[in-house]
């Protein structure tokens, strides 16, 4: 079957599966800054509808709707918007902490889940899902996009595969400056339209705290910092690419450098991730430090090669560089996987099992991290 042909075929299963306009019913659950950049990739697509919002504060609702184009859309607690026959699938994108609850009603509701990454908070709670997944028959997608790049499956292929760079013992990583994570969130008495017990969901119960919602990120009962959402990406490029899901063990250096305003998770992590033969060191600030291409970089004996989301450069040892240049949006390649997958009945190419994987890394250097500044 030639791709004309595949894609012919892909759309008219869309049809029969979706109706007569052939896309995707999807509900955003989850409306802040990356919930609304995932979900303009779905759209972006052509073959995706946004049939509902939900979320615990007013105010990302609203900007959800005006942001992508659907002012008028209805807004309502997500239990509520999975109850509806026009949603097909739902993309998670709330806080890591309450990724699991919300993923296992959505599967027990029928529902095909994108799941934006982190996939998951504690290591506890992989196997819960997992299963639940398994169960359900439906097609769950975790968001590190890379897996569906085209440049990146190339270096797979054609690098590593035909073992061109030798012997790789080392593989380093980086990337910084996250102003989100690196804001001074001020005092502010609690909103009309933020619902906190909803926020605060399966976590330990405390008072309000405008900081600890608006930069959730940077406290441990919610999020892992940039040991998980950066970790995870980067990590996972160099497990794909190593063929290699288990580490052995994790340290961690770092802390609160700069930012000591009360957030629990560390500004800046040097981190040394040991596998069977090969060693994944990591390094990140949420600091404005100059970062012009995030990289995850492979050290072999006939070879280097430079792996980032503009492009692959790879330096053989004897030869010419040879660069190969990303084609188009990694969003909105994954929210298309995740579309095409359901349609075909196929997984997808970031299923939960590549993306629990994926957080094996990151948990360890979790636990690395907390055992010396507990």
């Amino acid at each position: 079957m030639n791709r004309r042909t595949f894609l012919a075929a892909t759309a008219a299963s869309a049809s029969r599966v979706w109706g007569a306009n052939g896309r995707l019913g999807v509900a955003l659950i989850g409306s802040g800054r990356r919930g609304r950049e995932v979900m303009k990739a779905f759209l972006d697509t052509g073959a995706a509808d946004l049939r509902a919002v939900a979320d615990v504060y007013d105010v990302q609702r609203d900007r959800a709707r005006a942001l992508l184009g659907k002012p008028d859309l209805e807004c309502m607690a997500y239990q509520d918007v999975l109850a509806r026959k026009d949603v097909d699938a739902v993309l998670i994108a709330a806080p890591d902490h309450l990724h699991l609850n919300i993923a296992l009603d959505a599967l027990r509701a029928g529902k095909h889940i994108y799941l934006e990454k982190p996939a998951l908070h504690w290591p506890s709670e992989g196997e819960t899902l997992r299963a639940a997944v398994r169960a359900s028959g439906k097609v769950c997608q975790v968001g590190t996009q890379q897996r569906s790049g085209e440049h990146y499956r190339r270096a797979k292929e054609e690098i590593f595969a035909k073992g061109l760079l030798g012997t790789v013992t080392m593989v380093r990583a980086n990337w910084s400056n996250f102003p989100w994570q690196a804001r001074r969130i001020a005092p502010q008495p609690k909103p009309a339209g933020l619902d906190w017990d909803r926020f605060i969901g399966p976590a330990p119960a405390r008072a309000y705290d405008w900081a600890r919602y608006d930069s959730w990120r940077a406290y441990r009962d919610y999020g892992g910092g940039v040991l998980a959402d950066i970790l995870n990406h980067w990590a996972d490029v160099a497990q794909w690419m190593m063929g290699d899901a288990s580490p052995k063990s994790a340290h961690v250096a770092g802390g609160i450098y700069q930012l000591k305003d009360g957030r629990e998770n560390p500004d800046t992590v040097s981190a040394s991730i040991e596998y069977a033969g090969w060693n994944l060191s990591f390094e990140s600030t949420v600091l404005p430090v100059s970062d012009d291409r995030p990289t995850v970089l492979f050290q072999g004996t006939q070879g280097t090669l430079d792996l980032a989301r503009a492009s692959y450069i790879f330096k053989p040892h004897q030869g010419a560089p040879v660069e190969v240049k990303a084609a188009g949006s990694l969003e909105i390649a994954h929210a298309r996987n995740f579309i095409d997958a359901i349609a075909a009945q196929r997984a997808p190419s970031t299923p939960i099992e590549t993306g629990l994987d994926g957080l094996r890394p990151c948990f360890l250097a979790r636990q690395a991290y907390w055992d010396r500044h507990s």
